[in-house]
């Protein structure tokens, strides 16, 4: 008796959740239900929660309440200006009348292809009447609004509500493209070429003019440098002449000891010269007179003098070697003054290396 009971409760307890669970049904908050009974809609459920259908007779069918999206394949559109154009759009839309959209497309796949079919009219239609600057630039956002006023128009037929359409890409041909590319980069390469034209002008004439002015400060630099030395050296005559003017017999022998100097300097030297030459009138005599036939004696100490060749000729060729011994402090300025003095010497010689 015991067990036979308990298997009455269990078979009523089945067959209730098999009632349940033809009975009832769940609607989500992203869902929109509808109830057919044998195919014709009953009724229509929007809000979330739990509720009921007759088993075996009616059915629900659910349909997505959220924002869907809509992705065109790219298609070639040609503009008011005859120019083609590679356009790629979507469109977002949503489900507003379960009802109109299950007696007209009863699915979504079915849906998404007529939205597919307006979207690509709407685009031949809007962008066919546009320019190519219109589509590319100018007025692009203006054309989509265009363009979703009209697939929304079309669309309300369905029950679907398009909320926004984008155009994704607007291009030229590939072929149009590479071909406006190739011009695109020869106009920028004139426009390069030309600008480095201009700067090479201006800096040929930057160059030009620094370097005349560069000649011209050289120039002026070295006229005053002339000038500051010419007077130098007009100051530096002045106080010679001031300070030997005061002893001529002084300034004779300095001269003389500069000549022995400038004469007297290689071992391997000879010299034609008198004994007699007023070259050597200091030797043995401090005044600066010399005897006919007189001998020079060489000091001790003093070095070794060349080798001294008497010739009738001593006199010019002594001439000559005194005129191009050069006084120390009067190397630049005091060449007058050298050959008025050197008029007073005789018997020098040039000086020449022996073989």
């Amino acid at each position: 008796m015991g067990r036979t009971a308990l298997t009455v409760v269990l078979v009523v307890f089945g067959l209730l959740a098999v009632t349940a669970y033809l009975t009832l049904f769940t609607v989500y908050q992203t869902q929109q239900a509808l109830v057919l009974e044998f195919g014709k809609p009953k009724r229509l459920i929007t809000t979330p929660g739990l509720n009921f259908k007759i088993p075996f007779i009616q059915n629900v069918s659910y349909f997505d309440k959220r924002l869907l999206d809509l992705d065109s394949a790219p298609q070639e559109v040609i503009a008011s200006d005859q120019k083609r154009l590679v356009v790629d759009a979507f469109a977002r839309w949503r489900i507003t009348d379960p009802l109109l959209f299950y007696q007209t497309v009863s699915d979504e796949r079915i849906a998404r292809s007529q939205l597919g079919a307006f979207l690509e009219a709407s685009l031949r239609r809007v962008l066919g009447s546009s320019s190519f600057e219109a589509v590319v630039r100018d007025e692009r956002n203006a054309l989509m609004q265009r363009i979703t006023e009209q697939v929304n128009a079309e669309a309300k037929g369905i029950g679907v509500n398009v909320l926004d359409v984008r155009i994704k890409r607007a291009d030229l041909p590939e072929a149009n493209s590479l071909a406006i590319f190739r011009r695109m980069q020869t106009e920028r390469q004139r426009e390069a070429a030309e600008i480095r034209a201009q700067g090479e002008e201006a800096s040929r004439r930057i160059r030009a003019t620094a370097d005349r002015q560069v000649t011209v400060l050289k120039a002026e630099a070295t006229g005053e440098s002339e000038r500051i030395r010419g007077d130098g050296d007009a100051e530096k005559n002045r106080v010679f002449a001031q300070a030997f003017g005061k002893d001529p017999d002084f300034f004779a022998f300095y001269r003389s000891m500069q000549a022995y100097q400038s004469a007297l300097q290689s071992d391997d030297t000879r010299l034609l010269l008198s004994p007699t030459s007023q070259f050597f009138q200091y030797f043995n005599d401090s005044a600066g007179g010399i005897a006919e036939g007189a001998v020079i004696e060489v000091p001790e100490g003093v070095p070794d003098l060349p080798e001294i060749v008497p010739a009738p000729e001593a006199e010019e060729l002594g001439n000559n070697a005194l005129d191009a011994a050069p006084a120390d402090e009067e190397a630049d300025s005091g060449a007058q003054d050298r050959e008025a003095d050197a008029g007073d010497v005789d018997g020098v010689t040039p000086v020449t290396p022996s073989p």
